[in-house]
């Protein structure tokens, strides 16, 4: 009963924070349409996140996983919505599939990876988004890591034990997002029809 009043409150607030990112003052007939198109892509990726996860549920789980929708990550480099999508998705998923403590930890570990993979958003390494997909690596591995020796190991929460599990949960962002994450945003930045669905047009000013 917890576990679903917890991912009601959740959704309720992050709906609010989704409808208040995608209302920033545009009174034109664009600014309408940006606005929706915003709110859907928040929830697409959401769902998209979730769905990923409980499909993959053996591999997303765990102090040796490999969550292919950490991937989604690097969204947030084509906009602050995705910092919301991919939070939900995250918060939703661990909810559903795990527990509460994970719902606290894990979804401020994916919160904070989107926050400075946006503050990185154009940096490129060679063109690609190589600097932004750190972030997720590098929380995931000292929040989550931290969270499963704390929390969830057989064994006292010693410095070696906390360290291994922080390797593990790290080499499983480092394919999620170095490569996956990394690969998702090139192919999406190089195809004409996924830059349409998931970049919003850059205004210029009026002459």
């Amino acid at each position: 009963m917890m576990k679903w009043i917890i991912v009601f409150v959740a959704a309720v607030l992050a709906v609010f924070l989704g409808v208040r990112l995608a209302m920033r003052r545009d009174d034109s007939a664009q600014g309408s349409a940006l606005r929706t198109n915003r709110m859907v892509r928040c929830a697409m990726i959401a769902a998209v996140y979730v769905v990923l996860c409980l499909a993959l549920q053996p591999f997303s789980y765990g102090a040796v996983q490999v969550r292919l929708a950490e991937a989604l990550c690097l969204l947030p480099v084509f906009g602050p919505e995705y910092i919301v999508g991919v939070t939900l998705g995250c918060l939703l998923a661990n909810a559903l599939g795990s527990t509460v403590i994970d719902v606290v930890f894990g979804t401020l570990a994916t919160l904070l990876a989107c926050l400075v993979t946006y503050a990185l958003r154009n940096v490129r390494v060679k063109g690609l988004a190589l600097p932004a997909s750190l972030p997720p690596v590098l929380f995931n591995a000292l929040i989550v890591g931290w969270e499963i020796s704390v929390f969830f190991s057989d064994t006292p929460a010693t410095l070696p034990v906390t360290l291994f599990n922080m390797l593990t949960v790290g080499i499983g962002e480092v394919i999620s997002c170095c490569i996956l994450g990394v690969l998702l945003v090139r192919l999406i930045e190089t195809n004409r029809e996924l830059k349409k669905l998931f970049v919003e047009p850059v205004k210029h000013p009026a002459a």
